[in-house]
């Protein structure tokens, strides 16, 4: 029997069917590829309108427990006592010292020739001098005055006895039938005219009297005035000599040697040695918390602490900063020079378990009310409430928990957008 060929046989597909599946694969896969980037896209966009790169961001996490609130910042040395030595009037000056030298309590610094102030002192010497003749000679003329009006008096009293006993011999006259009756009136009359006299010349003495002290205490007043404008010249005088208010050592020299000065110019200034205070700069944001006596702890190059407190505060803010001044409150390191620099820490309080985040420009950002929270990678912004700051950290009372994320640093790039993608 012969066989067919039957088992070698393969059933193949039509030439039609191949061609219509080869066509449409392609099409297939760009339509995939299609749907894939619209579906990329719309997710991109459903995440933020925007897209920032993460390496111009920061990002910190909102965590709990203790915001230590201090000020770390760089000062520099000052003297605390650094008076500068002005001209109280217009003259030359001659210098004693030059910048550097170590001075002495009371010792002679510079010394100003001023004619026009000498001239003045010399001539109101002279003023003083006639005012104080002139109240010589009105206590002379009141004591003449008292005399003029204790002769007058005693005048008067002189007349008045005698009137008196003139009419006690007519009484007696009279009464032993010797004298008329009209005799007897006429020392009556004579008594009570001496009476009239002696009182009239006792007032007089009094009001003489009165008269010639107010005159010699005028006088006397003039020149006391005079006196007290003397003095005070002789002040100015004694002050063109410039002094040395303490042990110190003198520091810059602003005049120069045999040359004119004004008036109330500057002429030198002395630094007192023994007594340094450390100037810093404070943030305005911090101004508010200074406060006179506030502990501080002052840090010298070698590393040593030193303990101070804060005893000044400017009243003002300059390039948005306040300067302090920090005395030492116990000792202070050996060798200090003006301007050297140290390191200063004022401690402003401690805030136990409260939540807390990374201190970055957000803070300042619209008013510190907002702060963009990471959700998987987009950022979302949401209203936040901020309490104490330190440099290094801020309070956070409301709108963010423990664990969040939040943009502490590039968050300006984003403007005012509810959500940005950050890759």
């Amino acid at each position: 029997m012969i066989r067919d060929t039957s088992a070698q046989d393969q059933v193949l597909s039509s030439p039609g069917a191949s061609a219509a599946w080869r066509r449409w694969l392609w099409p297939a896969l760009a339509a995939v590829v299609l749907l894939a980037a619209i579906g990329y896209a719309i997710s991109g966009w459903l995440g933020g309108s925007r897209s920032f790169d993460a390496s111009r961001v920061r990002i910190a996490e909102v965590k709990r427990g203790d915001l230590v609130r201090d000020i770390a910042a760089d000062g520099r040395v000052i003297a605390a006592n650094s008076p500068v030595l002005y001209a109280i009037s217009a003259g030359t000056v001659d210098l004693k010292v030059v910048a550097g030298d170590v001075v002495r309590q009371g010792q002679e610094l510079a010394v100003i020739d001023s004619p026009e102030l000498r001239s003045k002192l010399a001539q109101e010497e002279a003023t003083l001098a006639g005012l104080e003749a002139e109240a010589g000679r009105a206590a002379l003329d009141a004591t003449l005055a008292r005399a003029n009006a204790s002769k007058l008096t005693d005048q008067a009293q002189i007349e008045r006895q005698a009137a008196s006993r003139d009419l006690e011999r007519y009484q007696r006259g009279f009464d032993g039938g010797a004298v008329a009756q009209v005799d007897v009136a006429k020392a009556q009359d004579g008594l009570r005219k001496a009476d009239i006299e002696l009182q009239h010349a006792q007032q007089d003495a009094r009001l003489q009297g009165q008269g010639a002290d107010l005159d010699a205490r005028n006088k006397r007043l003039l020149a006391d005035r005079q006196r007290a404008v003397v003095t005070e010249v002789k002040r100015q005088v004694e002050a063109l000599t410039l002094r040395a208010p303490f042990d110190g050592q003198v520091g810059q020299v602003q005049a120069v040697q045999h040359t004119q000065v004004i008036a109330n110019a500057p002429v030198l200034g002395v630094v007192d040695l023994t007594k340094f205070e450390v100037e810093i700069k404070v943030p305005e944001s911090f101004a508010r918390d200074l406060a006179i006596a506030m502990p501080a702890q002052l840090t010298s190059g070698s590393g040593e602490p030193f303990p101070g407190e804060i005893s000044a505060v400017s009243p003002e803010v300059v390039n948005g900063e306040v300067t302090a001044r920090i005395r030492f409150s116990d000792k202070q390191p050996p060798g200090l020079r003006q301007s050297q620099r140290m390191s200063a820490r004022v401690l402003l309080g401690t805030r136990k378990d409260v939540l807390k985040l990374e201190r970055g420009p957000f803070v300042e950002q619209s008013g510190g009310r907002y702060a963009y929270v990471m959700d998987g990678k987009s950022a979302v912004r949401r209203p936040v409430q901020l309490g104490l700051s330190s440099l290094g950290e801020v309070e956070v009372l409301s709108g963010l928990q423990p664990g969040e994320r939040v943009v502490v640093s590039g968050s300006d790039l984003f403007g005012d957008a509810e959500r940005v993608t950050i890759h």
